[in-house]
Order: structure tokens, then C-alpha cells, then sequence
């Protein structure tokens, strides 16, 4: 039987593909207040920023590719059964070849409706308003807004718990609920950490290993270690 190998994967994870980051360090994602385009209040302030910023944000992404370390993750499924829990809302990791991808904070490419959200469509073009759901109601973008609950947090903390391998992969760990998913770890999963400035883990009783290297090193890297043990 396969080990299990879990992966939290955060923004630096896709930065290599040329996404920006979630906040740049001027507190700006893409020039626009987080406030502005990653609320309910600002949906409802104004949805046609919102709706513009999403657009732009589906265009880049098909402007981009996979980087060697989505490739190298979808790769480990040969030896390992893999499970990805991103905190990203791009397809890199499905387009890399990855097949047990969980999205917490939702898909650039989905959109649902704004009365019924288990509602949700495939969606590559740009959304307006007037565009509507079965029974008349706008379409909003797939996004977990800052202030949302996130429906797929059960789901990652179930797969979480049976962990063998636990890898965080370029994120700070200080965006919650994700950050905590390695509350969930079993006491002997070992928990190995890529990113170029990891972030302090307070109390933390696992094993952990710091890779302090982007994605694409970094994964090669743990593959490599994988091997001796």
C-alpha cells in the first residue's frame, strides 16, 4: 500500500508560473485593496470591480503554465497516493497532472450562484452582470471571500488526519482556517516545510525538516529524501 503525502500549497507555489502573490507587500493584490475585491462588502459595494478584477485575474491564468514543481508533485504519484490541499484558486496542479486536488479557497475557473451556492459552473470566459444562474440569480465568482466560511475545510482536515508525509509548500501559514491543518497531523507524520523564508511553527511536536528553497528545488528535494526513508 502506497504512504500518504499530503501537501498545503500556498501562493509561492505558483509564483514560479508568474502569478503574483496573494498581497504583495504594499498590502495590494493586483493594485486593488484587498477589501475592495475579496469581500461580501465589496461585492455588494461594487461588483463590477469585482467582477472586472476576476476576469483579469481568469485571462492571466491562461497566459501561464505549470511550473517543475507542480510537475514533480504530480510525478510522486507514482510512489505515493497524493493529496493536495491548495489555498490557491488556479488549475496548475490539475494541469500538471495532479489528480486528488481539493481547492479551499475556490477556482478562478468556476463560478456559482449567488443565492444558491452549491450551485457552481465551469466558467473560462469573463462574467458580467446579467449573467445568472437556473433560476434568475446572478453568478458571482467561485472565490472564498476573506470573511466566508470555507465549505471544503472538513474535507481537508479528514485527509489531513491520515497523513504519513505532510508538506507545506509556499505559504506563511498565517492564513486561517488552512494554517491549522497541521493541528490535525498524526503525532508520528512527518511534516517537511518548502519555502525560501518559513515561517516560525509554534508548538509543533512532529518531526520537522525546513526546505528553504523555492518550489521547484524544493520538491525535487523532497523527493530525493523521500527516497532514504
Amino acid at each position: 500500500m502506497k504512504k500518504k503525502l499530503v501537501v498545503l500549497s500556498g501562493a509561492g507555489m505558483s509564483a514560479e508560473s508568474g502569478i503574483k502573490t496573494f498581497r504583495d507587500s504594499d498590502g495590494l493584490w493586483e493594485g486593488h485593496d484587498i477589501q475592495e475585491v475579496a469581500t461580501p462588502e465589496g461585492w455588494q459595494k461594487n461588483p463590477e470591480l469585482v467582477l472586472d478584477f476576476y476576469n483579469q485575474r481568469r485571462k492571466q491564468l491562461f497566459e501561464v503554465e505549470p511550473n517543475l514543481g507542480h510537475i514533480a508533485l504530480a510525478n510522486l504519484e507514482k510512489d505515493y497516493e497524493v493529496h493536495i490541499i491548495t489555498q490557491n484558486v488556479d488549475d496548475l496542479h490539475e494541469r500538471a497532472g495532479s489528480t486528488n486536488v481539493l481547492h479551499l479557497h475556490g477556482e478562478l475557473l468556476k463560478v456559482r450562484s449567488t443565492r444558491f451556492e452549491n450551485e457552481i459552473q465551469d466558467w473560462k470566459n469573463d462574467l458580467a452582470l446579467g449573467d445568472l444562474d437556473s433560476k434568475g440569480y446572478q453568478l458571482r465568482p467561485h472565490i472564498v471571500w476573506f470573511g466566508e466560511a470555507v465549505p471544503a475545510l472538513e474535507e481537508a482536515i479528514d485527509i489531513a488526519e491520515t497523513a504519513d508525509y505532510f508538506v507545506v509548500i509556499g505559504t506563511s501559514l498565517q492564513v486561517y482556517p488552512a494554517a491549522g491543518l497541521i493541528d490535525f497531523i498524526k503525532a508520528d507524520c512527518q511534516l517537511f516545510y518548502i519555502d525560501p523564508k518559513p515561517a516560525a511553527i509554534p508548538n509543533l511536536s512532529n518531526k520537522l525538516e525546513l526546505i528553504p528553497m523555492n518550489a521547484s528545488d524544493g520538491v525535487a528535494f523532497l523527493k530525493e529524501k523521500l527516497l532514504i526513508l
